[in-house]
Protein backbone atom coordinates (compact mmCIF):
# COMPACT_ATOMS: atom_id res chain seq x y z
CA UNK A 1 0.00 0.00 0.00
CA UNK A 2 1.19 3.52 -0.79
CA UNK A 3 0.94 5.99 2.08
CA UNK A 4 0.19 9.65 1.41
CA UNK A 5 2.29 11.38 4.07
CA UNK A 6 4.88 14.17 4.24
CA UNK A 7 8.56 13.39 4.78
CA UNK A 8 8.16 14.26 8.48
CA UNK A 9 6.38 10.95 9.12
CA UNK A 10 7.47 7.72 7.46
CA UNK A 11 5.93 4.25 7.32
CA UNK A 12 8.14 1.21 6.78
CA UNK A 13 6.39 -1.99 5.72
CA UNK A 14 7.93 -5.31 6.75
CA UNK A 15 5.59 -8.27 6.50
CA UNK A 16 2.63 -7.61 8.83
CA UNK A 17 4.49 -4.93 10.83
CA UNK A 18 4.35 -1.20 10.05
CA UNK A 19 7.00 0.98 11.66
CA UNK A 20 5.87 4.61 11.87
CA UNK A 21 8.73 7.02 12.50
CA UNK A 22 8.60 10.66 13.51
CA UNK A 23 11.22 11.94 11.11
CA UNK A 24 12.65 15.34 12.07
CA UNK A 25 15.81 14.11 13.79
CA UNK A 26 17.72 17.40 13.51
CA UNK A 27 14.85 19.09 15.40
CA UNK A 28 14.48 16.21 17.91
CA UNK A 29 11.25 15.31 16.11
CA UNK A 30 9.54 18.46 17.34
CA UNK A 31 6.03 18.56 15.91
CA UNK A 32 5.51 21.18 13.20
CA UNK A 33 2.42 21.75 11.05
CA UNK A 34 3.24 18.94 8.59
CA UNK A 35 4.02 16.37 11.27
CA UNK A 36 0.95 17.31 13.31
CA UNK A 37 -1.30 16.89 10.28
CA UNK A 38 0.37 13.59 9.41
CA UNK A 39 -0.17 12.26 12.95
CA UNK A 40 -3.87 13.02 12.50
CA UNK A 41 -4.06 11.35 9.06
CA UNK A 42 -1.82 8.30 9.37
CA UNK A 43 -4.12 6.11 11.48
CA UNK A 44 -6.87 5.81 8.87
CA UNK A 45 -4.27 5.00 6.23
CA UNK A 46 -2.80 2.29 8.45
CA UNK A 47 -6.26 0.88 9.15
CA UNK A 48 -6.88 0.67 5.39
CA UNK A 49 -3.67 -1.34 4.87
CA UNK A 50 -5.02 -4.88 4.62
CA UNK A 51 -1.64 -6.50 5.14
CA UNK A 52 -0.88 -4.62 8.38
CA UNK A 53 -1.35 -6.39 11.71
CA UNK A 54 0.78 -4.41 14.20
CA UNK A 55 2.26 -0.89 14.33
CA UNK A 56 5.50 0.26 15.99
CA UNK A 57 5.73 4.00 16.69
CA UNK A 58 9.17 5.52 17.27
CA UNK A 59 11.34 8.57 16.62
CA UNK A 60 14.31 9.06 14.29
CA UNK A 61 17.62 9.95 15.89
CA UNK A 62 18.07 10.52 19.62
CA UNK A 63 14.57 11.71 20.58
CA UNK A 64 11.07 10.32 20.40
CA UNK A 65 9.63 13.83 20.17
CA UNK A 66 10.59 17.11 21.83
CA UNK A 67 6.96 18.26 21.71
CA UNK A 68 5.68 21.20 19.73
CA UNK A 69 8.04 23.04 17.37
CA UNK A 70 8.64 26.46 18.93
CA UNK A 71 8.38 28.38 15.65
CA UNK A 72 5.07 26.70 14.85
CA UNK A 73 3.61 27.25 18.32
CA UNK A 74 4.78 30.86 18.40
CA UNK A 75 2.92 31.50 15.15
CA UNK A 76 -0.36 30.80 17.00
CA UNK A 77 0.08 33.97 19.06
CA UNK A 78 -1.00 36.07 16.09
CA UNK A 79 -2.83 33.48 13.96
CA UNK A 80 -6.02 32.27 15.65
CA UNK A 81 -7.04 30.27 12.58
CA UNK A 82 -3.87 28.16 12.73
CA UNK A 83 -4.26 27.88 16.51
CA UNK A 84 -7.81 26.55 16.24
CA UNK A 85 -6.80 24.15 13.45
CA UNK A 86 -4.04 22.75 15.67
CA UNK A 87 -6.56 22.10 18.44
CA UNK A 88 -8.91 20.36 16.00
CA UNK A 89 -6.08 18.19 14.72
CA UNK A 90 -4.93 17.46 18.27
CA UNK A 91 -8.37 16.12 19.12
CA UNK A 92 -8.33 14.09 15.89
CA UNK A 93 -4.97 12.50 16.78
CA UNK A 94 -6.31 11.29 20.11
CA UNK A 95 -9.65 10.12 18.69
CA UNK A 96 -7.99 8.27 15.81
CA UNK A 97 -5.51 6.53 18.11
CA UNK A 98 -8.27 5.44 20.49
CA UNK A 99 -10.38 3.94 17.69
CA UNK A 100 -7.46 2.49 15.70
CA UNK A 101 -8.07 -1.28 15.49
CA UNK A 102 -4.51 -2.66 15.43
CA UNK A 103 -2.15 -2.94 18.41
CA UNK A 104 0.39 -0.11 18.59
CA UNK A 105 3.74 -0.49 20.32
CA UNK A 106 5.62 2.66 21.28
CA UNK A 107 9.41 2.32 21.11
CA UNK A 108 10.33 5.41 23.14
CA UNK A 109 13.93 5.89 22.08
CA UNK A 110 14.57 9.26 23.73
CA UNK A 111 12.81 12.22 25.34
CA UNK A 112 9.03 12.27 24.78
CA UNK A 113 7.77 15.72 25.68
CA UNK A 114 4.29 17.31 25.57
CA UNK A 115 2.41 15.86 22.61
CA UNK A 116 5.26 13.36 22.22
CA UNK A 117 4.50 12.02 25.70
CA UNK A 118 0.78 11.97 24.97
CA UNK A 119 1.03 9.85 21.83
CA UNK A 120 3.52 7.51 23.52
CA UNK A 121 1.15 6.93 26.45
CA UNK A 122 -1.78 6.42 24.05
CA UNK A 123 -0.06 3.39 22.50
CA UNK A 124 -1.19 -0.06 23.65
CA UNK A 125 2.27 -1.05 24.86
CA UNK A 126 5.03 1.44 25.64
CA UNK A 127 8.60 0.16 25.66
CA UNK A 128 10.95 2.88 26.90
CA UNK A 129 14.71 3.06 26.50
CA UNK A 130 16.53 3.24 29.82
CA UNK A 131 17.98 6.54 28.54
CA UNK A 132 14.60 8.01 27.58
CA UNK A 133 12.22 10.15 29.60
CA UNK A 134 8.73 11.65 29.60
CA UNK A 135 7.61 15.17 30.45
CA UNK A 136 4.55 17.36 30.03
CA UNK A 137 5.72 20.97 30.45
CA UNK A 138 2.53 22.71 29.28
CA UNK A 139 1.96 24.54 32.59
CA UNK A 140 5.53 25.83 32.62
CA UNK A 141 4.82 27.75 29.39
CA UNK A 142 1.45 29.02 30.55
CA UNK A 143 -0.71 26.36 28.90
CA UNK A 144 -3.27 23.89 30.15
CA UNK A 145 -2.07 20.32 29.57
CA UNK A 146 -5.12 19.75 27.43
CA UNK A 147 -3.82 17.48 24.66
CA UNK A 148 -3.41 14.41 26.83
CA UNK A 149 -1.54 14.77 30.11
CA UNK A 150 -4.26 16.23 32.33
CA UNK A 151 -6.85 13.84 30.88
CA UNK A 152 -4.82 10.61 30.47
CA UNK A 153 -2.28 10.49 33.25
CA UNK A 154 -4.79 10.30 36.14
CA UNK A 155 -6.24 7.15 34.50
CA UNK A 156 -2.84 5.47 34.48
CA UNK A 157 -1.03 6.81 37.54
CA UNK A 158 -1.80 7.66 41.18
CA UNK A 159 -3.37 11.11 40.96
CA UNK A 160 -1.11 12.55 43.66
CA UNK A 161 1.93 11.56 41.60
CA UNK A 162 0.57 12.73 38.25
CA UNK A 163 -0.45 16.10 39.71
CA UNK A 164 3.10 16.86 40.79
CA UNK A 165 4.58 16.08 37.38
CA UNK A 166 1.83 17.91 35.47
CA UNK A 167 2.03 20.98 37.71
CA UNK A 168 5.84 21.22 37.50
CA UNK A 169 6.60 19.75 34.07
CA UNK A 170 9.47 17.82 35.65
CA UNK A 171 11.22 15.12 33.65
CA UNK A 172 10.21 11.52 34.43
CA UNK A 173 13.04 9.03 33.90
CA UNK A 174 12.39 5.61 32.40
CA UNK A 175 12.34 3.66 35.68
CA UNK A 176 9.91 6.13 37.26
CA UNK A 177 7.70 6.09 34.15
CA UNK A 178 7.36 2.32 34.48
CA UNK A 179 6.73 2.59 38.22
CA UNK A 180 3.99 5.17 37.63
CA UNK A 181 2.31 3.18 34.85
CA UNK A 182 3.21 5.59 32.03
CA UNK A 183 5.37 2.95 30.31
CA UNK A 184 5.14 -0.83 30.13
CA UNK A 185 8.79 -1.70 30.67
CA UNK A 186 12.26 -0.23 30.36
CA UNK A 187 14.65 -1.72 27.81
CA UNK A 188 18.36 -1.39 27.16
CA UNK A 189 18.76 1.27 24.44
CA UNK A 190 20.51 -1.07 22.02
CA UNK A 191 17.69 -3.62 22.37
CA UNK A 192 14.71 -1.26 22.11
CA UNK A 193 13.75 -1.70 18.45
CA UNK A 194 14.64 -5.39 18.46
CA UNK A 195 12.36 -6.03 21.45
CA UNK A 196 9.61 -3.90 19.91
CA UNK A 197 9.91 -5.92 16.72
CA UNK A 198 9.90 -9.22 18.64
CA UNK A 199 6.72 -8.24 20.44
CA UNK A 200 5.16 -6.97 17.21
CA UNK A 201 5.78 -10.30 15.49
CA UNK A 202 4.31 -12.14 18.45
CA UNK A 203 1.16 -9.99 18.36
CA UNK A 204 0.92 -10.31 14.57
CA UNK A 205 0.71 -14.09 15.03
CA UNK A 206 -2.23 -13.84 17.44
CA UNK A 207 -5.77 -14.51 16.17
CA UNK A 208 -6.66 -11.24 14.45
CA UNK A 209 -10.28 -10.75 15.46
CA UNK A 210 -9.73 -11.82 19.07
CA UNK A 211 -6.87 -9.32 19.43
CA UNK A 212 -8.74 -6.47 17.75
CA UNK A 213 -11.88 -7.00 19.81
CA UNK A 214 -9.89 -7.18 23.03
CA UNK A 215 -8.24 -3.85 22.20
CA UNK A 216 -11.60 -2.32 21.28
CA UNK A 217 -13.14 -3.32 24.63
CA UNK A 218 -10.16 -2.05 26.63
CA UNK A 219 -10.27 1.27 24.76
CA UNK A 220 -13.97 1.64 25.57
CA UNK A 221 -12.94 2.34 29.16
CA UNK A 222 -10.55 5.02 27.99
CA UNK A 223 -13.00 6.62 25.58
CA UNK A 224 -15.79 6.73 28.17
CA UNK A 225 -13.55 8.10 30.90
CA UNK A 226 -11.94 10.69 28.63
CA UNK A 227 -15.04 12.18 27.00
CA UNK A 228 -15.54 15.01 29.49
CA UNK A 229 -11.92 15.68 30.49
CA UNK A 230 -10.68 15.86 26.90
CA UNK A 231 -13.34 18.32 25.80
CA UNK A 232 -12.73 20.46 28.88
CA UNK A 233 -8.98 20.17 28.39
CA UNK A 234 -8.95 21.36 24.79
CA UNK A 235 -11.32 24.22 25.59
CA UNK A 236 -9.14 25.32 28.49
CA UNK A 237 -6.01 25.01 26.38
CA UNK A 238 -7.45 27.39 23.78
CA UNK A 239 -8.17 29.95 26.49
CA UNK A 240 -4.67 29.60 27.96
CA UNK A 241 -3.14 30.04 24.49
CA UNK A 242 -4.52 33.58 24.53
CA UNK A 243 -3.13 34.51 27.95
CA UNK A 244 -0.39 37.04 28.65
CA UNK A 245 1.46 34.45 30.74
CA UNK A 246 1.67 32.08 27.77
CA UNK A 247 2.81 34.79 25.36
CA UNK A 248 5.53 36.00 27.72
CA UNK A 249 6.84 32.57 28.64
CA UNK A 250 6.73 31.22 25.09
CA UNK A 251 8.59 34.21 23.65
CA UNK A 252 11.20 33.98 26.41
CA UNK A 253 11.65 30.26 25.74
CA UNK A 254 12.00 30.83 22.00
CA UNK A 255 14.55 33.57 22.59
CA UNK A 256 16.65 31.26 24.79
CA UNK A 257 16.41 28.50 22.20
CA UNK A 258 17.72 30.75 19.38
CA UNK A 259 20.72 32.13 21.25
Amino acid sequence: MKYDLPAELTVECDGPVRTVTLNRPAELNAVNANLHRALADVWRQLAADREARVVILTGAGRAFSAGGDLDWITSFLDDPVARDESIREGAQIIEEMLRFPLPVIAAINGPAVGLGASIAVLCDVALISERASLADPHVAVGLVAGDGGAAFWPLLTPILRSREYLFTGDRIDAATAVQLGLASRAVEPEQLLAQARQLAERLAAQPTEALRSTKRIVNMYLSQALGGPLQAGFAAEVVSMQSADHRDRLLALRERATR
